[in-house]
């Protein structure tokens, strides 16, 4: 009996309980087909080293590489009505729902947060991708309404990452009429003379592109984004042509005066806390008194656009490249 005990059944149990190698410890990069170490992606907070591609990052990732030593408030949203219209494709919406938010932790697609970034007080606003696409629903719309409210009772800039495949089909028009509701909430945070940053990550697209998206007083994009209201596809196959390569992603836009300015995702933070110090008149910080040339490049051309101003003497009857569209 010791024998059995002691070899073969033990035996029999390894061979049952066999250990696989986790699926995801390595991430292939869509540009180059490298596999990466997924450890590494996360400590370079999801930019592939050796090809620079920005992967999708997870909202609560975001904040805590984002705002001051990953500390931050979350602002509660107030709760909307589930399932309004009693949708169901292939499964129920309240199904999706409960999966979506089993995956990602989250009550829905957006985050509100209270921080401080280099010692300012600021408010973020974040869409989570990886809960139905960061689509735009009631309660989507409701969190970054919470977001602009919250950033001017508290009298501090708002910055908005901004990842949507668009307005959530299985809440039909009580979707759309979000974006109505959220322009009209960023108007008050205009009247309230506060900032409003829009950082456009891959991919915004869709109503959110059409509204809030699109209404602040800077727009910033990731490298390598896909920013658009119909995707490239669908413009081809209506056109039934070909589309130049690069069409609607950041660089291309930022060449065409659509985004002010693209920064990689390490220099975000400086970048924007540059901007709220410019934008809110306060005084300079020491550690952002060094600026990369390219980012103040990109200001410098950003703020030209914007002022329809030539760039020197010599130039004074051409447009500047970033305010041209063709």
């Amino acid at each position: 009996m010791n024998w059995i005990d002691n070899f073969v059944r033990p035996k029999i149990r390894s061979f049952l309980n066999k250990r696989e190698t986790p699926e995801n410890l390595w991430v292939k990069d869509p540009e180059s087909g490298e596999m990466v170490f997924y450890r590494d992606l996360e400590a370079n907070q999801w930019v592939v080293p050796n090809s620079g591609h920005h992967m999708k990052i997870k909202a609560v990732d975001r904040l805590k590489t984002f705002l001051d030593d990953g500390a931050y408030e979350t602002i509660a949203i107030p709760p909307v009505a589930q399932d309004p219209l009693k949708f169901r494709d292939q499964k129920r919406y309240v199904d999706r729902l409960k999966e979506a938010r089993t995956k990602t932790g989250q009550d829905d697609s957006v985050i509100v947060a209270f921080g401080k970034l280099y010692g300012r007080d600021i408010t973020v606003s974040v869409q989570d991708f990886d809960f139905m696409g960061g689509s735009l629903g009631m309660a989507a719309g409701q969190g970054i309404i919470t977001a602009l409210e919250t950033a001017a009772n508290r009298k501090t800039p708002l910055v908005l990452f901004a990842a949507s495949g668009g307005a959530r089909m299985q809440e039909g028009i009580l979707s759309l009429m979000q974006l109505p509701r959220t322009t009209v909430a960023v108007l008050r945070l205009r009247e309230a003379g506060l900032p409003f940053i829009v950082v456009l990550t891959n991919p915004t697209t869709g109503g959110v592109t059409a509204s809030y998206a699109m209404l602040g007083d800077v727009h910033i994009a990731e490298p390598g984004a896909l920013i658009c209201f119909a995707g490239p596809r669908v413009i081809e196959q209506t056109i039934r042509e070909k589309l130049p390569k690069g069409f609607q992603r950041s660089e291309y836009l930022y060449e065409h005066g659509m985004v002010d300015m693209v920064v990689h995702r390490h220099n975000l933070r400086s970048t924007i806390g540059s901007l709220v110090g410019l934008l809110t008149k306060s005084e300079p910080i020491e550690e952002l008194t060094t600026t990369a040339p390219s980012t103040r490049l990109a200001i410098r051309e950003a703020a030209v656009a914007a002022e329809g101003d030539a760039a020197g003497e010599d130039d004074l009857g051409v447009p500047p490249q970033a305010a041209h569209a063709e």
